[in-house]
């Protein structure tokens, strides 16, 4: 019997996730993620004589499987919609790609804009949803999504760490890394600042005090969270004379600190990671948590919280990546970070300097009464502010 020579196998062409991603947006390839493979293990029988049936079968099986080898294969992916700046939650996406070999893509919102924009992209996404999950950073808007039906319940095992009064029962959001409302001051124009947020009303800071637009963001949470906390008519009595103090309403809480810190107004209310940002910059600035005596309000602590998207394409991805965010390393990530987000992991560390949530006086909210008070808060704002 006589065989053919055998040539040697041509070599596999490896191509990593990330070379996948980077080649075909540098080529504004439109099927972003998709690998034709060039290259495979494909066995030559030049010159080769065959003799009998089964090694013609076994020939075509070889090349069957080849071709399927050699034809479009989609790279795994997820798509994730994050209020979150970029600034910081970009590095943490690009390190999850690095060691989950999983391609991300995201979707940003706008400083002014962001939490209820995205919040409006997902609910007009419903019946055919093109997100995974949902990077939120704050919680009431998370809940609006819940009683919606755009989320997927997902209890995660790395969210057992994490107090029960920071996640959902039921497990359609997890909470973590936790930023707190501060005032925020220009210490070259304020020795004394005030302690309360019912002193801004007061005539000496007229004109001196800025808030972000309460419709938005975490100042939208922090403004349905002070008529589920006060009530209808004391809420109301301190919006309606913060307007007639003329405070500055503002785009956003970078705006707020901005202002503050360039001197162009005295204080303003905006969260811990902005006011951190103008601390560590060398800025004129200080920040505190308000209402912090005995007996008074307390701050409001408003976590991330993350979501798996109901329907989303990628759904396992998106677990993963869910498990990834929540997980103490990139709690304490942030912690380090300018965000300087208070990590909520029992097992996570806080780097020193950074203040935990058990030292602080926080207010006391149920955010599911939050999220129902939102709709009347924003129509409310609307008519006080937006006109």
């Amino acid at each position: 019997m006589m065989f053919g020579k055998i040539v040697p196998y041509s070599p596999i062409r490896l191509i990593d996730n990330k070379s996948i991603h980077r080649h075909s947006h540098e080529r504004g390839n439109p099927e972003r993620g998709r690998v034709r493979l060039r290259h495979c293990w494909i066995p030559a029988f030049a010159g080769m004589t065959v003799f009998g049936p089964g090694l013609w079968v076994k020939a075509i099986a070889i090349t069957a499987t080849c071709c399927l080898w050699a034809g479009t294969i989609r790279a795994e992916e997820v798509v994730i919609y994050t209020a979150h700046d970029a600034m910081f939650s970009r590095p943490i996406l690009d390190d999850f790609e690095t060691q989950s070999g999983i391609n991300v893509r995201v979707a940003y919102d706008t400083e002014a804009s962001k939490t209820t924009g995205l919040v409006n992209r997902l609910i007009a996404e419903k019946n055919n949803p093109r997100a995974d999950v949902f990077w939120n950073n704050e919680v009431a808007q998370s809940i609006v999504l819940k009683e919606r039906g755009i989320l997927e319940a997902y209890h995660s095992p790395t969210a057992e760490g994490i107090p029960k009064l920071f996640k959902d029962a039921d497990g359609y959001w997890t909470g973590f890394a936790a930023r707190a409302r501060v005032l925020i001051y220009n210490t070259d124009l304020v020795a004394e600042p005030p302690s309360s947020i019912f002193e801004l009303t007061e005539p000496q800071w007229r004109g001196q005090v800025g808030i972000a637009l309460p419709l938005f963001g975490t100042t939208a949470t922090h403004a349905a969270a002070l008529f589920a906390g006060l009530g209808d008519e004391k809420a109301r009595d301190w919006f309606e004379a913060l307007k007639a103090n003329d405070a500055k309403i503002l785009n956003g809480n970078a705006t707020v600190k901005n202002r503050v810190a360039n001197g162009e107004i005295k204080i303003g209310l905006t969260d811990t990671d902005d006011a951190n940002a103008a601390v560590q910059d060398g800025k004129p600035a200080k920040w505190l948590f308000l209402d912090q005596d005995e007996g008074q309000l307390g701050t409001l602590v408003i976590p991330n919280s993350v979501c798996l998207i109901k329907g989303g394409p990628n759904p396992e991805a998106g677990k993963k990546l869910i498990d990834y965010l929540i997980s103490p390393e990139v709690e304490e990530r942030l912690a380090r970070s300018r965000s300087m987000q208070m990590p909520l992991q029992k097992d996570a560390e806080a780097p020193e300097g950074i203040p935990c949530v058990k030292d602080i006086r926080p207010m006391e909210v149920d955010f599911q009464v939050v999220a129902a008070q939102m709709p009347d808060t924003a129509r409310y704002i609307q008519e006080q502010f937006a006109r």
